[in-house]
């Protein structure tokens, strides 16, 4: 379970990884139309994300790799292109996961 907690808040402590789960949250106001994936069903292309932090496509990749392992983001490939969208369900155990962690009851967390 430690190991857990580890994941997620390595993978938390980048603004530029809080950002793409920001963005993937409603990626239909934060990207344009894709030619291949649909933006909500499959996810947004890492093209997409890359140009839209500002970083290189290694760089980025480095990125969701890391929100990738914390399960807080799923990745699917179309052709030669990956594409993410939020992990909705590891998402609410993350946040269950920390408060645990953290101590926090319950009714504190809404």
């Amino acid at each position: 379970m430690s190991g857990d907690v580890e994941r997620v808040v390595r993978a938390l402590t980048s603004e530029k990884r809080r950002l793409v789960l920001e963005w993937l949250r409603d990626p239909v106001a934060h990207f344009p139309a894709q030619v291949d994936g649909d933006l909500v069903r499959d996810g947004v292309c890492s093209d997409f994300l890359a140009d839209k932090l500002g970083v290189s496509a290694p760089t980025a990749s480095e990125h969701l790799r890391l929100l990738r392992e914390s399960s807080l983001v799923e990745a699917t490939r179309i052709k030669r292109w990956v594409f993410y969208r939020r992990n909705e369900p590891e998402i609410r155990r993350a946040l269950a996961l920390l408060a645990d962690t953290l101590g926090v009851a319950r009714e504190e967390q809404a």
